[in-house]
């Protein structure tokens, strides 16, 4: 089973026990994010913003790294404008320890027969029940004479 996650603006395709580093997150041991998408082992694809909802990634903070280092240096000709400056994004190294779907299995119903008898209610006054025999009578006398035309 594997999940799409969100993390820092950037999307990360993520297994139980992968080990990713996200954007810098502080104070916090464990961290629980919300699925984008869901595949689970047999195919299943959960991609339903309420199933998504109820479904969670768990993971476990194991520490802090910094990325490389980008020189930025600007610099204006014949003014002697010069500005030199640098950054090290910080990222924090995750470990995936769960997904849960939170959805469960629906059992198939058993299908009932199809009965063909009108449950009749007490207060009725036998109208209904006249015109469906009248209806009825007619469906059965129209395929009587349909037999009888094709001897």
């Amino acid at each position: 089973m594997y999940a799409i996650i969100r993390a820092g603006g950037k999307q990360a395709k993520v297994r139980e026990g992968d080990v990713l580093s996200v954007e810098r997150i502080k104070n916090q041991d464990t961290v629980s994010f919300t699925p984008l998408l869901v595949v689970s082992d047999d195919g299943t694809v959960i991609s339903d913003k309420d199933a998504l909802a109820k479904a969670s990634v768990t993971a476990d903070i194991l520490g802090e790294s910094a990325g490389p280092k980008v020189d930025i240096f600007k610099y204006k000709a014949k003014t002697g404008y010069r500005r030199r400056m640098g950054h090290r994004q910080k990222y924090t190294t995750i470990k995936v320890t769960g997904i849960a779907t939170g959805a469960t299995k629906k059992k198939a119903a058993a299908k009932k027969p199809a009965t063909t008898k009108k449950k009749s209610s007490a207060k009725s006054d036998g109208k209904a029940e006249a015109a469906a025999k009248t209806t009825a009578d007619t469906a059965t006398e129209a395929a009587d004479d349909a037999a009888t035309e094709e001897e």
